[in-house]
């Protein structure tokens, strides 16, 4: 008798050890974050952050940031953000392109850089107002207001990205297809621990190199919302800003890019198109006098700034330069205080770097134009659109592997007035694709985050750009 009772007692004891770890364990997984070390106050939107496990033994730890709508987030859609890269910190989108926060961008004096509310985050309500001077002595006052808001969740990936981190070594590198297939198990899992979230449209973008992982990743969704996964996941479409798509298309567009830009002669230009017939890059080395015209070409652009052309090079981070707020957002989310308030393992990474570009990675989708080709196929919604002045990544390269798709234009226009981005160019296609280019833009929604911002709220309020 006293056997089975102290048999029970130790059975009591062990379930309730067990239920102590699993409540440390979930809580440690996600927290409501109420006030950021730099934020003065109490954040006006509602924070989550959190590691989602992926892999069979879940040793891959992936760190994210959840911001909810400040409209209305049980209806409103329900948006993923991957960086580009491969290795740059979500916190790229979060703090300088999309989010409701930003850098204060003031001279580092040892403290704390302060952290400031925006106008453009994807998570607001915008009403914006714009007095536009014409050359004639008038003025007109233009009112947007555009009632569509999304909750946004920043991931960091692949593994080794941020604040994202595996438990044991990995035995394969990430690679595009890979992350497609991990990110689609992370969103799956995510969704388990956000049931309230599951019916809620659901739309996945980026920028940069996220433009080979975001259309394998559609694919990857809409394929296991037919073959494996209950309940589906209620996938819409993809968003995509100045995404890498086809290495040589892209990067064979830099130099008529440059040229168009008046960045290179056209004497330079004309003997480059006739003597590299268009091929700019993977120059064939018995050319030897294209591989000359190329370098001299590098040459005249060294000191142009490929993300922004309108912008200078700049080689050191100083108070001046565009970059300078990457320098405070490393200082920021190395400080301890800050890693406490977002609940980061503390052996989870060591040093916080924006882009991770050293991570071990398989470059493995060659052209992501197949993936967009079944994506439209499959009914989805896409925007892509491109900063005017980015050289990295040329609009003209884009435009290049969009007419490839071969879908009819069902509505254009080149110019527009009626918008706070002036002087634009935009294409919607048959295959509900809607190509756009932002004026005066870069290589990231940063350069015009206002900009970017209404034109995302425009698209997916479902209006016209």
């Amino acid at each position: 008798m006293a056997k089975d009772y102290v048999s029970s007692v130790l059975k009591s004891l062990l379930l309730i050890l067990q239920l102590v770890f699993l409540s440390q364990h979930q809580s440690a997984s996600a927290s409501i974050v109420k006030f950021l070390p730099g934020f003065e106050g109490p954040l006006p939107f509602e924070l989550e952050t959190g590691y989602i496990g992926v892999g069979e033994e879940e040793e891959m730890q992936l760190f994210y940031y959840f911001i909810k709508s400040e409209r209305n987030p049980e209806e409103d859609p329900l948006f993923l953000w991957l960086s580009g890269g491969p290795g740059c910190s979500s916190i790229s989108g979060l703090l300088f392109e999309n989010g409701p926060l930003t850098m204060k961008l003031e001279e580092y004096n040892g403290t704390l850089p302060s952290l400031v509310s925006t106008t453009y985050s994807w998570t607001k309500v915008t009403t914006q107002k714009k007095v536009i001077n014409f050359i004639r002595p008038s003025q007109y006052t233009l009112t947007y207001h555009f009632p569509q808001t999304t909750s946004i969740i920043f991931l960091d990936q692949p593994v080794g990205t941020g604040f994202s981190y595996s438990r044991t070594q990995l035995v394969d590198k990430p690679s595009d297809s890979g992350e497609a297939k991990r990110v689609h198990e992370f969103l799956q899992k995510w969704l388990g621990k956000h049931e309230e979230f599951i019916s809620n449209p659901l739309y996945v973008g980026g920028d940069s190199y996220s433009g080979k992982v975001v259309p394998a990743l559609v694919q990857e969704i809409s394929k296991g919302n037919y073959q494996c996964c209950k309940p589906p996941i209620n996938l819409q479409g993809y968003v995509l800003g100045n995404p890498l798509t086809e290495f040589e298309t892209d990067m064979n567009s830099r130099i008529p890019f440059a040229h168009g830009m008046a960045l290179i002669s056209d004497e330079l230009y004309e003997s480059l198109k006739i003597i590299c017939k268009g091929k700019y890059v993977n120059v064939d080395p018995s050319n030897t006098e294209c591989l000359k015209l190329v370098e001299e070409y590098n040459k005249c652009t060294e000191t142009v700034n490929p993300f922004l052309i309108l912008e200078p090079f700049y080689e050191a981070e100083t108070p001046d330069s565009y970059i300078y707020r990457y320098l405070l957002a490393t200082y920021w989310a190395n400080d301890e205080s800050v890693r406490k308030a977002l609940q980061i393992n503390k052996e989870s990474i060591g040093r916080w770097i924006r882009c991770n570009l050293d991570i071990p990675y398989t470059q493995d989708i060659i052209s992501s134009v197949p993936y967009h080709v079944d994506n439209s196929i499959d009914g989805y919604r896409s925007l892509i659109y491109s900063g005017d002045h980015d050289l990295g990544m040329p609009y003209l390269g884009t435009q290049a592997w969009i007419r490839s798709l071969n879908y009819s234009v069902i509505d254009h226009t080149d110019f527009f007035l009626n918008l706070p981005f002036l002087g634009r160019y935009r294409r919607t296609y048959a295959n509900k694709m809607t190509f756009a280019t932002i004026k005066g833009g870069g290589h990231t929604a940063e350069f015009k985050p206002e900009e970017s911002s209404v034109m995302f709220q425009r698209w997916i309020s479902g209006q016209p750009l």
